[in-house]
């Protein structure tokens, strides 16, 4: 089925505002923010780039709403129970308010996109909504708000970066940090709202990016994952100098042999060759790929427009396992999609027990608005059924982690140990380049040292160790 992108043509662009009753602000200007964050990684390093812009205008970061002059909440849209969690987080938000009468809500990012000033009509304590390519008006748009209006600032771009903004790092531990070297996806899978929120992929100048790694190096920052829709498709040109997905991954992993270097997300269809041999002669480049699936069969991923077949997604699993044979390989599937037989169904399951997967993000299948499937298809796999078979992928998986980290037991892996465990103070967790959690006795030990640790014993979801000399 050849799809169309008839409903992205970078029109939806808009700035309304509406008057309402202005609330008594005192004569102290207030400008306490308070983050919140919901959804992916590229939503966490969004929110550390309009920090920075809000940081540079004389607001201060507060770590309580009830602190806080605003609350801006970062959402995604990528599935409709993410909606509706920040919609119950609103309706708490309404008692803080009323604490706070001048406290100012913004919702920002990909529900923000989508909804635009519906949603400021739908939520009357909700005063903007700012797009992901608009970021650097909110000085601007929070100071209106402060007398009453109601602002939208949904402008999609063509050719926003941020390349120029030196992301604050909020509440992060200090040894990891993320870097978006692209935004926007043009895959238009038939499922997807990012195309429609986050518009067409633009990557980033590659020294700009080199400087952001180099310098959370020199800050003490231990591991730098690279973030994009679609990591693979990065392309960068100008004056003759062209730099594709693997020259960037090698630049950034020479500036330290002792700096991780990750990424996330990449498409199947633009997993190539090189960036695997890229990956191989750095030792510090992580050896860990997510490769999002999505179905086994076919003729589902021929209607959910993935671009590739199971055959040619078997064969790059096939490359990772000849290039990169240490490497781990996570996922992600859909149960349920339209039309989904359980001939179908069939076929992902055969598809997880073929790859073997480390992990996978296991999802039933959620129509979203304006999607080339709520346009063109029909969401007609009953619920029982959707739950049903993601059930089954699940038990699959959990059967299939538990296996590979057994096969972990008494092999060592180099660690970069990242804090506390969950569950004990006395124990410290950190991970391998597979990206596999490891827990152990902690010792003298502290987060940001790499340390070597040998498998004991494991569930299918953390790895147990002894530190080795």
């Amino acid at each position: 089925m050849q799809l169309d992108p008839d409903n992205h043509k970078n029109t939806n662009r808009q700035e309304t505002e509406k008057r309402t009753s202005p609330l008594q602000y005192g004569n102290q200007e207030k400008k306490n923010v308070y983050i919140e964050t919901y959804g992916c990684q590229m939503n966490f390093a969004d929110s550390e780039i309009f920090g920075s812009i809000l940081l540079k205008e004389g607001y201060t970061m507060v770590n309580e709403v009830g602190l806080s002059d605003y609350v801006l909440i970062n959402t995604c849209a990528i599935r409709d129970n993410a909606e509706q969690r920040i919609r119950k987080r609103l309706r708490e938000l309404r008692a803080v308010q009323r604490q706070r009468p001048w406290m100012r809500v913004g919702i920002l990012g990909c529900m923000a996109e989508r909804l635009k000033t519906q949603l400021l009509e739908e939520e009357e304590n909700v005063s903007f909504v700012v797009g992901p390519d608009a970021y650097r008006k909110l000085p601007n748009i929070m100071s209106r708000v402060r007398g009453g209006d109601k602002v939208a600032a949904t402008e999609l771009s063509n050719d926003e970066t941020y390349d120029d903004i030196e992301p604050v790092r909020l509440n992060g531990n200090g040894i990891s940090a993320y870097i978006s070297i692209m935004r926007g996806c043009q895959n238009y899978c038939a499922y997807c709202v990012v195309p429609y929120t986050r518009g067409l992929e633009r990557s980033r100048n590659p020294q700009t990016i080199v400087d952001e790694a180099r310098y959370l190096f020199n800050e003490g920052y231990k591991e730098i994952t690279l973030l994009g829709q679609n990591v693979n498709s990065y392309r960068w040109e100008q004056n003759g100098t062209k730099v594709g997905f693997p020259e960037l991954m090698a630049m950034v992993a020479e500036i330290s042999p002792s700096m991780r270097v990750r990424f996330a997300t990449s498409h199947p269809k633009d997993l190539s060759d090189d960036l695997l041999h890229t990956m191989a002669r750095y030792d510090n480049i992580c050896k860990s790929i997510h490769l999002p699936v999505q179905s086994g069969s076919e003729r589902m991923l021929k209607l959910m427009n993935r671009k590739y077949t199971p055959q040619w997604y078997l064969n790059r699993i096939e490359a990772i396992r000849t290039i990169l044979p240490t490497c781990s390989i996570s996922t992600d599937v859909i149960a349920g999609f339209c039309t989904e037989t359980e001939e179908d169904h069939q076929a992902t399951l055969e598809m997880f027990r073929t790859v073997r997967y480390d992990s996978a993000f296991m999802f039933k299948f959620s129509m979203r608005p304006n999607t080339f499937a709520a346009r063109h298809m029909e969401d007609d796999i009953p619920e029982e059924v959707k739950i049903r078979r993601l059930e089954e992928i699940i038990a699959l998986q959990n059967q299939l982690s538990l296996e590979n980290n057994q096969k972990c037991i008494g092999q060592t892996f180099e660690v970069l140990v990242e804090g506390a465990s969950h569950r004990s103070k006395e124990q410290l967790f950190g991970r391998t380049s597979q990206n596999k959690v490891i827990v152990f006795d902690r010792g003298n030990h502290q987060p940001g040292e790499y340390l070597m640790l040998k498998v004991t014993e494991c569930t299918s979801a953390t790895l147990k160790g002894v530190v080795v000399d």
